[in-house]
């Protein structure tokens, strides 16, 4: 009867917590759900474009998975949807393969989502979780700071307004940047400093202003005002474009033996970024929470959301430590809070996708660098 009933909950784990469900549960992770997809916007917008997709698969991605995997895993404040290191991981990856940006490239993208779906899936159901206890503090402290620095050198371009070819290495980044200062772009680069300084200032003494939607409103007001009014030797600022006001479209992976194995080693390092993303995010919250993390069903839980979200245009997705911190400090009592945060964000995209539109490219660039500069463990380096 047991064993019954402990199967059951692992194939729906929502028996575990909705009876904790009430009145006063639903108006908290209501109110959770709204910070969660105010924090979320400006984060999707700027990791999409990290991964060298259009800034609305970023959206896709902190819509569906993040429901599924709100659902089917066990923290009660876990948040999933696009992050930094899996976005830079994508990048580097695919842009092997394809140019950022193009068909091609967005279809080897969701074909990834779904590999990675369906090894972290089969990783939950053969009870592997125990094995990210076993990747040392060490490996991840290196590996975001590689990550930060790839992302920096991956932004030059879009900062400073200078030519550098898109998908080359980080040295040849550097070469190019190098070789081609002479030709930065003064009103871009003075957008971006506006967006840093504006993030900079938030983050001193707007704490509970989320810094990214500070630092993205200052940099369309001053890329909008040098277009307007004030030109800099002539140059317009490039900016993003106007979002789809829409749901994310229903997407199919493009099976293929040779993708599949073109695909196959990246398809094995961001499940394991992933899994060891989620399941060290849900137990650093839990230690706050008081609650008990089951490694194998976030495992199911990553698994299922990334393959679900393969269908939905989603690209990669995991735990993120600022939304799910965010989640737990805006007082979420349950799962729904993450469910709630995907509604509110599919409300939000309806209505001011368009207003994209006048976001700066050199905005989302420094937003990244502030990320990037977030990813540095100084205690431990």
């Amino acid at each position: 009867m047991f064993a019954k009933l402990s199967w059951l909950a692992r194939v729906i784990p929502a028996l575990r917590w909705w009876p904790r469900v009430d009145r006063d549960v639903l108006r908290a992770d209501l109110a959770a759900g709204v910070v969660g997809a105010v924090v979320v916007l400006p984060q999707a917008i700027a990791f999409a474009t990290l991964a060298g997709l259009p800034p609305q698969y970023g959206l896709y991605a902190a819509m569906v998975p993040a429901v599924i995997a709100a659902l089917w895993g066990s923290s009660w404040h876990l948040v999933s949807g696009p992050t930094n290191a899996i976005s830079l991981v994508v990048f580097a990856t695919v842009t092997q393969l394809a140019e950022p940006g193009s068909a091609r490239y967005i279809n080897l993208v969701l074909m990834l989502t779904f590999l990675v779906g369906a090894t972290q899936l089969v990783a939950g159901l053969a009870r592997l979780g125990v094995l990210v206890n076993f990747i040392s503090h060490t490996v991840v402290v290196g590996f975001t700071a590689g990550a930060a620095l790839l992302i920096v050198a991956s932004q030059l371009r879009n900062f400073f307004g200078v030519p550098v070819p898109a998908g080359t290495s980080f040295f040849e980044t550097l070469h190019a940047f190098g070789a081609g200062a002479d030709e930065i772009q003064t009103a871009t680069l003075l957008v971006g400093l506006t967006t840093l300084a504006a993030g900079i200032a938030a983050r001193r003494w707007l704490p509970r202003v989320p810094y990214m939607i500070a630092a993205m409103l200052a940099g369309a007001l001053a890329g909008y005002a040098i277009n307007r009014w004030h030109p800099l030797g002539g140059a317009s600022i490039r900016v993003l474009g106007a979002l789809p006001a829409a749901l994310p479209p229903f997407s199919v992976p493009q099976f293929s033996f040779d993708t599949m194995r073109a695909l196959g080693s990246a398809a094995i390092a961001v499940s394991v970024l992933g899994l060891v993303e989620a399941v060290s995010i849900a137990r650093s919250i839990a230690l706050k929470s008081g609650q008990r993390i089951d490694g194998n069903q976030e495992f199911i839980g990553q698994g299922l959301s990334n393959l679900a979200g393969s269908f939905f245009s989603a690209y990669p997705s995991s735990g993120s430590f600022n939304r799910s911190g965010a989640n737990y400090e805006a007082g979420a009592k349950s799962p729904l809070a993450a469910v709630f945060s995907a509604a509110f964000l599919v409300l939000i995209v309806l209505a001011v996708a368009p207003l994209a539109a006048f976001i700066p490219v050199a905005s989302m660039a420094a937003i990244l660098l502030l990320v990037a500069w977030g990813l540095f463990d100084f205690h431990q380096m």
